[in-house]
């Protein structure tokens, strides 16, 4: 075990992981859009760009949790760090069409290939200290809270620093002058995740020791990847639990949708203007990740007080579909009162999720191998994403008004009921001793066989 950390100290290792990486994702949320605009990019080109993100992580979320799996966590995670470094280079500096589509594309690959690896590498090294039956919600639970307090506080960040740079002497004027226009100060945000990405990069390689696993040379691991993935697409038929969560995420992943989908036009039609609106959009997104923090820091306690992590889940997606029905039920209203419904809404929709996440994933990572886990991470992120592009279709094609949010609302009602059946019974309790071995538990592949 030398090398590998304690417990606690792995704990404090993926929070740090967690914070660098998505740190200068909440970075761009304020400044992205409008910086595409500045470069003269219409509606059309900036569809466009969010389509090349989307469909490259799409298309890369299992083989690069095949790859995390069969590799190593610490490789995928580095790859990651350098793709979305490229990226966010690309897009701040980027004056043309192309540039700025490559560099979306690889955001996406980024996306695709840090799904997974850093919280399979906080599994596996707690495993490797304290056995299959150690406790992952606390971690987890912490990890997600980091997630979201680092993509609040980058979405403020992101908002503020093109506007502080217009006060007083007009600094960003100064900067695209003596740049010749190639940096603006919507693009400040995005150099400064660069920045962090390098940060990023080096703690990766340097603090995430990995328990030994068998060598693999470049060439083996790309040839065990298909039959990871094909494991992995195989995950859901063959456990029950595992299907729910997989299907939580994708319930989860339509309710997002549509609250990303409609928010923005919302608080434009509250404030009179789309300037206006895009700042209280801002202030929202960050208040919601926050919910969401307090949410997953909230995780272990709600399934003390549910009874169990099939409980919680329940009750945090329930709660969040709440939050979606309240968001329908004022669409059409008008005034202070709905507003407030509206606001507390949505941060039920945040709230809940964020308390149902950790615990979804501290039940499947019992069922799940370690030869698979960045694998079956994956499959839960593409069931997330691929929802969300259905039903953000389905809810652009519906008239404006409550439908569209009872659309979200109800599939993470749905998603809320697959677990009312596990309702009644305690997860059971971890093994011990020489039960620990005989632990049902579900490997996506043998990858080394």
């Amino acid at each position: 075990m030398s090398g590998i950390p304690e417990p606690s100290a792995a704990r404090r290792r993926y929070v740090t992981v967690c914070v660098l990486f998505w740190l200068p994702i909440g970075l761009t949320i304020a400044p992205l859009i409008l910086l595409l605009t500045e470069r003269g990019m219409t509606l059309v080109g900036i569809a466009g760009c969010f389509a090349a993100h989307s469909l490259t992580a799409a298309a890369l979320e299992l083989p690069t949790g095949g790859l995390s799996d069969v590799l190593g966590r610490r490789a995928v995670l580095a790859a990651a760090g350098i793709a979305n470094l490229a990226a966010l280079v690309l897009v701040a500096l980027g004056t043309a069409p192309w540039q700025l589509g490559l560099g979306m594309a690889l955001m996406g690959a980024g996306r695709a290939l840090s799904s997974g690896p850093a919280e399979a590498w906080y599994v596996d090294t707690v495993h490797a200290r304290s056995g299959p039956g150690a406790e992952l919600r606390t971690g987890l639970a912490r990890g997600a809270s980091a997630t979201s307090a680092a993509l609040a506080g980058g979405t403020l960040l992101g908002g503020a620093l093109p506007w502080l740079l217009g006060l007083g002497p007009d600094l960003g004027d100064r900067l695209g002058g003596a740049t010749s226009g190639l940096v603006l100060p919507l693009s400040v945000p995005l150099l400064l995740g660069a920045a962090v990405e390098v940060a990023f990069v080096l703690y990766a390689l340097t603090a995430l020791p990995e328990p030994p696993r068998p060598a693999a040379t470049l060439r083996g691991a790309l040839r065990g990847i298909p039959a990871t993935v094909a494991g992995g697409l195989r995950l859901g038929g063959r456990d029950a639990l595992v299907r729910r969560v997989l299907l939580s995420a994708a319930g989860a992943g339509s309710a997002l949708a549509v609250v990303e989908l409609l928010t923005p036009g919302r608080t434009a039609a509250l404030t009179g203007a789309p300037e206006s609106g895009a700042v209280l959009f801002a202030l929202l997104a960050c208040a919601g990740f926050a919910c969401s923090a307090v949410g997953s820091h909230l995780a272990p306690l709600a399934a003390r007080l549910a009874g169990s992590g099939e409980r919680a889940v329940l009750i945090g997606l329930g709660a969040a579909a709440g939050g979606l029905f309240l968001l329908g039920a004022t669409a059409a209203a008008g005034g202070v009162g709905p507003a407030v419904l509206a606001a507390t809404g949505f941060g039920l929709v945040y709230l809940g999720r964020g308390a149902a996440g950790p615990n979804e994933n501290e039940l499947m990572h019992r069922r799940v191998g370690g030869s698979g886990r960045a694998t079956a991470l994956s499959v839960q992120s593409l069931a997330l994403q691929l929802s969300a592009a259905l039903t953000g279709s389905v809810a652009s094609l519906l008239p404006p008004g409550p439908l569209p949010w009872l659309l979200g609302g109800a599939a993470l009602l749905a998603a809320a009921l697959l677990w009312s059946g596990r309702g009644g019974r305690r997860s059971p309790a971890p093994p011990s001793g020489e039960d620990r071995q005989a632990s049902p538990r579900v490997d996506v592949c043998s990858v080394g066989e």
